[in-house]
């Protein structure tokens, strides 16, 4: 099992950068695959983006594409979530979520349902 907290949210104005950290603790971080999902208020979670063991695999939603950047360091147990060029609709609870790898992976990597451990979330708020 594997246990996450995000940290980083906070306010920001539009077109600003933010970072987002997700520290796990557990054993063998580095072979889960790693998600951020969000939810903003009165909507449902989305995707925002994934990452597998390596920094060039990583996948992200329409909305975000070019704007966020996910990353992982398995020495420290962390994944980021770089957030640049950021909109009042980026206004959410932003999520880590991890998950093990199955063949459906690459057609299952958006569905929230397949992760299996959650984070608390941490709040980003983006000011016009």
């Amino acid at each position: 099992q594997v246990q996450l907290v995000e940290s980083g949210g906070g306010l920001v104005q539009a077109g600003g950068s933010l970072r987002l950290s997700c520290t796990a603790s557990g054993r063998d971080f580095s072979t889960y695959i790693l998600g951020w999902f969000r939810q903003a208020p009165g909507k449902e979670r989305e995707f925002v983006g994934t990452i597998t063991w390596t920094d060039s695999d990583t996948y992200y939603a329409s909305a975000v594409l070019g704007r966020f950047i996910i990353s992982r360091d398995n020495a420290k147990n962390t994944v980021y979530l770089q957030m640049n060029s950021l909109s009042p609709e980026d206004t959410a609870v932003y999520y880590c979520a991890a998950r093990t790898w199955s063949r459906s992976f690459y057609s299952t990597r958006q569905l929230s349902d397949r992760y299996a451990y959650w984070g608390q979330g941490t709040q980003v708020i983006v000011s016009s």
